[in-house]
C-alpha cells in the first residue's frame, strides 16, 4: 500500500499512540494463597522448617499435652467441633502415661499438676483441631534435640458466628524454637523480625495467660484504619508441657491468626473477602510481595 501509494486513495483510521491494548486475564493463584506462600518463604528464609499435622485430632494432642485440664471450658461443645463417628481413637500409651502423671501430680516438673483423676477416654475423643499448636506438640515429641525451628500453617475450626471478623474455620500459623539457653527475649525478637520482614514495624506485646506457656504475651499489630489489632499469642512452654513431650531444653512457642494479619497487610476490612470467589474482586487484587 505504501509503495504503490494506495494509502492516498484509502481512508485509514488515525493511529492512536495512547490507546491501551485489551486487558488479558491469565491464570493465577488466589491472592490469599499467594499471601500464605509469601509467609512460608519468609519463615524458611529465617531458618524454619515447615511441618504438617492432622485436621481431625485426638484431644490428647490438641488439649492434654498442652496442659489444658479435661474440665477446661475450651473443650465444651460450644467451643469445639466433635466427631460423631468415629468418636474416639486410641492414643499412644507412652504419651498417655506421661500426661496422666503430670496432670494429676505435676510429675517432676516442679508443679502440683491439676490434682484431678485424668481420664484416658476423654483424651481419645476425636475433634476438628482448634489450634495448630497440636502440630507443634507432635513435631517436638519426635524432635527433642536442639536446635529446632519449626512452623506450620493450617486451618483450625471453632464454632463461631460468621461476621466481618469471625469465621468457624480460619488459618493459624504456629511456630516453635527450641535451643540451649533460649529465653523469653529471644522469642519477642523473633516475632518482631518476622513482622518486620512482612513490612509491619508497629508491634506491641501485653502480658497474658495461656495454660501451656509461662511467661505469656498477647501481641498486636497496627492497622492504619482500625488501630491496634490483636493477632497472636506467645510464650515459653511450661515445664509440665516439656515433661510430657520429653523435652529438656527451653522452648518458645507462638500462634498467629494469619487471617487477621492478612487483613492488615492487604487492606481488607471483612475477613470473608479472603475467601472470595468474586472474579472481578479477585482480578483487582494486587500480588503481595515482601
Amino acid at each position: 500500500i505504501i509503495k504503490r501509494k494506495e494509502w492516498l486513495r484509502k481512508e485509514i483510521k488515525p493511529y492512536n499512540v495512547k490507546a491501551e491494548p485489551p486487558k488479558m486475564y491469565p491464570g493465577r493463584k488466589h491472592f490469599y494463597v499467594e499471601f500464605l506462600d509469601e509467609i512460608r518463604e519468609t519463615l524458611v528464609s529465617m531458618g524454619f522448617v515447615e511441618a504438617e499435622g492432622p485436621i481431625v485430632e485426638v484431644e490428647l494432642w490438641n488439649f492434654d499435652v498442652l496442659f489444658q485440664p479435661q474440665d477446661h471450658p475450651a473443650r465444651e461443645i460450644h467451643d469445639t467441633f466433635r466427631l460423631k463417628y468415629p468418636e474416639r481413637k486410641h492414643v499412644e500409651i507412652e504419651v498417655a502415661e506421661k500426661v496422666k502423671i503430670v496432670h494429676e501430680t505435676g510429675g517432676t516438673s516442679g508443679s502440683r499438676g491439676w490434682g484431678y483423676a485424668w481420664d484416658r477416654k476423654v483424651s481419645e475423643r476425636l475433634i476438628l483441631r482448634t489450634q495448630t499448636t497440636s502440630v507443634s506438640a507432635r513435631f517436638l515429641y519426635v524432635n527433642r534435640e536442639p536446635p529446632v525451628k519449626m512452623f506450620t500453617i493450617g486451618k483450625v475450626y471453632r464454632p463461631d458466628t460468621i461476621d466481618a471478623k469471625h469465621l468457624p474455620e480460619f488459618h493459624q500459623l504456629d511456630g516453635i524454637v527450641m535451643d540451649r539457653g533460649l529465653h523469653f527475649r529471644n522469642l519477642l525478637g523473633i516475632l518482631k523480625e518476622f513482622f518486620k520482614q512482612l513490612g509491619i514495624e508497629a508491634v506491641k506485646f501485653k502480658p497474658s495467660y495461656f495454660p501451656f506457656t509461662e511467661p505469656s504475651v498477647e501481641g498486636y499489630i497496627y492497622h492504619p484504619r482500625v488501630g491496634w489489632v490483636e493477632c497472636f499469642g506467645a510464650g515459653m512452654f511450661r515445664p509440665e508441657v516439656l515433661e510430657m513431650l520429653g523435652v529438656k531444653y527451653p522452648t518458645a512457642a507462638w500462634g498467629i491468626g494469619v487471617d487477621r494479619v492478612a487483613m492488615v497487610i492487604l487492606g481488607i476490612d471483612d475477613i470473608r473477602d479472603l475467601y472470595s470467589q468474586d472474579i472481578s474482586f479477585l482480578r483487582s487484587r494486587k500480588i503481595f510481595m515482601r
